[in-house]
């Protein structure tokens, strides 16, 4: 399985050119397997909606409906042991609960992590995918 961040998740689903070749390459590839999203992702793509920071050609109902339809999409759900990494990550990472959220998610479920964030990238705790 690899897991998507949200913002890749949406780039994914909108076809943007931000996806990087070697992100869209490991989607591909992975589409007759596991291709994760947080749940936690689709709290953010809500936020945004609601913040007018991204919009949306549906909505919001519709638009999860036919993002989690994709091919290999699996929605991953919080567990306690998530909730519990989140707060424990080893090391230093930023204090932004969703990131750390996905970062657990990613590390727990031993999968790499497809992000562009620079924050997560440089983390040494998690496989990531740029």
């Amino acid at each position: 399985m690899i897991l998507l961040d949200t913002h890749v998740w949406v780039w994914w689903v909108h076809g943007d050119q931000r996806l990087s070749k070697k992100q869209a390459s490991l989607i591909s590839e992975n589409e007759e397997g596991e291709i994760g999203v947080s749940i936690i992702s689709c709290w953010e793509v809500a936020k945004l909606v609601e913040y007018g920071r991204l919009k949306l050609p549906r909505d919001l109902t519709d638009w999860f409906a036919q993002a989690l339809s994709y091919p290999g999409v699996v929605l991953i759900q919080l567990t306690p042991e998530i909730v519990v990494d989140s707060v424990q990550l080893p090391g230093t990472f930023h204090r932004d609960p969703a990131d750390q959220l996905i970062v657990a998610t990613a590390r727990l479920h031993r999968c790499h992590l497809l992000t562009s964030d620079e924050k997560i990238t440089r983390y040494p705790h998690v496989q990531t995918v740029p």
